[in-house]
């Protein structure tokens, strides 16, 4: 793949149409929190069909899995396996998603944001563990917006060692566990209607805190015990709620185990959230693409335009510098997602390290793009209205945003080491 198809340029240009109408004259309203994401995504997932697409899927998927429990219950042979999730409910329209991802990113990432950690981590999480029942439960309500989802790991004392210094706990009583804990920087935890929460098992048998088994619950707003803490203020994504989540002695009964079993075929917690890190670096490429051909846009046509000393800008060297160098950005990260999307049709999607290490450039380069727009804009660059400014302060979250890039240079290195 070197190029994108007819059907997606067909499709990039609906989607323009929709940002157009629906997005930009709403973008100082979500910058400054005064209107949600969530019902913007709604009406991008009606008018284009998402919704629909995604529950027919599920609906495909939940229809396998209980044929197949069927025949082992009837002892009856069963056709052979395909991996986990069966590539999750958007399977087979990777350029579909990430066209939608990349065009939204370069306008507003935060609607990027919120929509992909609902979808893209908490249903596919549920998809991946959970038994048919927990599927049919929460599923289908989340792959089309009807209710949010966050995805609940990070903690106040962990960050970047997420395994190792986690602290919230579930203990055994009777058949149901007690949650305690907290967790931090969730996004959509201010308004999910159902969190996904990994939590340490605490047996009281000695076993090293760091080493104790992780499992992951589904909890749903208004639990008792479970608390979601206001909106925080950031330096960007604006438009994408982040925030806390407290659990004070949350009963869950092992229907909200993920699995409904401590011995899931897949590992612990820990082996699903990896699964997560990957998809979710695969994601920050889509969305640093956007950001680089929206400064890339906005650039080109301000040095064309923009005349000092009589002349354009774009004639002056050092700017057709900062033109040429974003250029060069936007080939390599376009052939990043390029290769992504042709990997994910052909069955070997990036591994980890690999993820990793496209994380790591392709946020890099999108936040050195979008300083430097603000650069050639110069004063105006740095004001709200010409737009880089904002692109400037989304992307630096990129380079923090699904593991910081510090931690993506030890995944990219164990991988070459493997270690």
């Amino acid at each position: 793949m070197f190029e994108w198809s007819e059907t997606d340029e067909l499709i990039r240009g609906a989607v323009r149409g929709f940002i157009d109408k629906e997005v930009r004259p709403h973008l100082d309203a979500l910058d400054s929190g005064e209107m949600l994401p969530y019902p913007i995504i709604r009406k991008l997932f009606s008018e284009f069909g998402i919704d629909a697409l995604g529950e027919e899927s599920v609906t495909k998927l939940l229809a396998k899995q209980r044929k197949r429990e069927e025949a082992i219950a009837a002892g009856e042979p069963l056709p052979e396996k395909k991996s986990s999730g069966e590539g999750g409910p958007f399977a087979g329209q990777e350029s579909l998603m990430a066209v939608l991802v990349s065009e939204l990113s370069g306008v507003c990432m935060g609607l990027v944001t919120a929509m992909g950690v609902s979808i893209g981590l908490g249903a596919t999480t549920i998809l991946s563990r959970g038994t048919l029942a927990q599927k049919e439960r929460w599923l289908t309500d989340i792959v089309t917006m009807k209710k949010v989802a966050a995805w609940a790991i990070t903690e106040p004392d962990s960050g970047s060692d997420a395994f190792g210094g986690m602290k919230t706990y579930v203990r055994r009583d009777g058949e149901d566990y007690i949650l305690n804990g907290q967790k931090t920087f969730i996004t959509n935890g201010p308004y999910a209607d159902t969190v996904v929460v990994y939590a340490k098992l605490d047996e009281g048998d000695g076993v090293d805190k760091r080493e104790r088994k992780v499992l992951t619950f589904v909890l749903d707003k208004g639990m008792e015990g479970f608390t979601q803490g206001k909106p925080f203020k950031k330096m960007g994504l604006h438009a994408s709620p982040t925030g806390e989540l407290f659990f004070d002695n949350v009963r869950l009964g092992r229907d909200r185990l993920l699995g409904e079993t401590e011995q899931h075929e897949g590992g612990d917690g820990r082996e699903s959230a990896r699964s997560s890190f990957t998809a979710e670096r695969i994601g920050v490429a889509f969305m640093a693409l956007g950001i680089v051909n929206e400064c890339h846009r906005l650039c080109v046509d301000y040095a064309k335009t923009r005349k000092l000393w009589g002349q354009e800008i774009g004639r002056f060297q050092l700017v057709q510098l900062k033109l040429a160098r974003m250029e060069v950005a936007r080939i390599n990260v376009q052939n990043m997602v390029f290769n992504a999307l042709e990997r994910s049709r052909a069955g070997k999607p990036p591994t980890l390290a690999e993820a990793s290490a496209m994380k790591l450039y392709c946020s890099e380069v999108a936040t050195e793009v979008a300083m430097d727009a603000v650069q050639l804009f110069g004063g105006n660059g740095y004001m709200s209205e010409y737009h880089v400014e904002q692109l400037a302060r989304d992307a630096k979250s990129l380079m923090i945003y699904a593991g910081s890039n510090e931690i993506q240079v030890t995944h990219v290195a164990k991988g070459l080491l493997a270690y």
